[in-house]
């Protein structure tokens, strides 16, 4: 896809090959390697039937795309969103792929999810959905094959659900060896400490090392969120330790801001009140996204779901920085709109690459029977996410390219190297 087809995509798989295929242009990658790595492995569609608690039967589609596992076993995420589809699996499984590659985990990438509204249901039909999603996988999944964690609208209690399903379907003596088939467990169930924060620890992170080139003091900056599930919340409580102010912020519910500053720790007390949602809280007026956009602040964090800045959307921004806490947030438009308007952006394989990185210590941790402290696990995402930054910067500058495009660089250079030395088999 060239510069001037930008804007014609019909969905976010779209822009993973137009980024993909930018990178693969200006480090001139083999053909060969660009072949393999331009296609996923496996892409797996289930449908399955779920009894509901008034006795009907619902039907569900879920999805499992793995993208490549020439690094180690595919990983990946699982969400539970009504707009889930084949498309946008595929999309982050191979935005996957490459995190694992630029962070330099010995992972591979996919992804999967159910296309449906969990907010409709109880608890125990949640239980239900995610216990029979687990079984219609089968061995599609597998602590040594691919290893599924939480996502959007999934949490540490539907992972454990999904490990007690799993190893209820091993014989007896292997079901101790299958606790690392999910990472992002409950620390009970072999979770790791850290694990719930580490993609926002990871956002906080970049922005440091951002703030350390730029000559920048995250004390008194101002910043504004988009989604406040996860990683939004995460993000923001982690910038606040640093004083930095939050101004504004949308969640599923709706936008809210103040001028004064928002403190995270009383929204986020006031959202788990409340199913999660903000809207309505107290301390802010609510806005509409456009303001959101528009407010003016040091930073913004995409915290939610792709392609939020666009030609449409991001010429409203007035920020110094976008720092991608969610996969995708950014299509092709954006990318060139902020370029122009001279907005610096971590991208997303790198900003949020935390909960993978986690989640490796975790599926470490399970693997040797070891459990590490908080401050381990803490000092070891730091220096992986740094190491993959400088190599972001030096490769930018390298390539004079924009970070992105740097990012996927690493990444490809990486899967490159390792197919040229294992070749192809036969």
């Amino acid at each position: 896809m060239t510069d001037s087809e930008v804007g014609k995509r019909g969905n976010v798989y779209e822009n993973v090959v137009w980024q993909f295929n930018k990178a693969s242009d200006l480090m001139k990658l083999d053909l060969d390697i660009r072949k393999i790595l331009g296609k996923t492995t496996n892409e797996i569609i289930v449908n399955f039937p779920v009894k509901m608690d008034d006795g009907r039967i619902e039907m569900f589609t879920g999805y499992r795309v793995q993208h490549n596992n020439a690094l180690g076993p595919f990983k990946g995420g699982l969400r539970f969103h009504p707009a889930v589809d084949i498309h946008e699996v595929r999309a982050l499984a191979t935005w996957m792929t490459w995190k694992s590659a630029l962070t330099y985990i010995p992972f591979g990438g996919a992804k999967g999810g159910i296309q449906c509204d969990p907010f409709k249901y109880s608890q125990s039909e949640l239980e239900r959905i995610s216990r029979r999603f687990t079984f219609a996988l089968g061995n599609n999944i597998g602590p040594e094959y691919d290893i599924p964690a939480p996502d959007v609208n999934t949490n540490p209690q539907i992972m454990a659900w999904i490990l007690d399903t799993y190893i209820s379907t091993m014989p007896a003596h292997e079901r101790q060896a299958c606790i690392h088939v999910v990472t992002g467990k409950p620390i009970e169930s072999g979770g790791s400490l850290g694990r719930d924060k580490a993609t926002g620890q990871g956002v906080v992170y970049t922005v440091e090392e951002w703030a350390r080139d730029k000559g920048f003091n995250l004390a008194g900056a101002t910043y504004t969120v988009q989604g406040f599930g996860n990683v939004g919340s995460w993000t923001a409580l982690l910038l606040k330790q640093h004083g930095s102010k939050l101004l504004a912020v949308e969640d599923a519910s709706g936008a809210i801001a103040n001028a004064e500053g928002i403190d995270p720790e009383d929204l986020i007390a006031y959202a788990k009140k409340n199913n999660g949602l903000i809207s309505e809280y107290p301390k802010a007026r609510p806005i509409d996204r456009k303001t959101l956009f528009q407010t003016k602040a040091d930073i913004f964090v995409p915290a939610a779901l792709e392609n939020q800045i666009t030609a449409d959307t991001a010429p409203l921004l007035n920020v110094k920085l976008v720092a991608e806490g969610a996969n995708g947030p950014t299509d092709p438009d954006g990318d060139q709109v902020l370029q122009q308007k001279g907005i610096d952006l971590i991208p997303d394989i790198l900003c949020n690459a935390g909960g993978v990185i986690v989640s490796y210590f975790e599926w470490l941790q399970n693997k040797r029977s070891e459990f590490w402290e908080l401050e381990e696990v803490d000092t070891k995402l730091h220096r992986k996410i740094v190491s993959a930054y400088e190599r972001v910067r030096d490769t930018a500058k390298e390539y004079k390219t924009d970070w992105r495009t740097a990012a996927y660089i690493v990444a490809l250079s990486h899967l490159d190297t390792v197919y040229r030395e294992r070749g192809i088999f036969p």
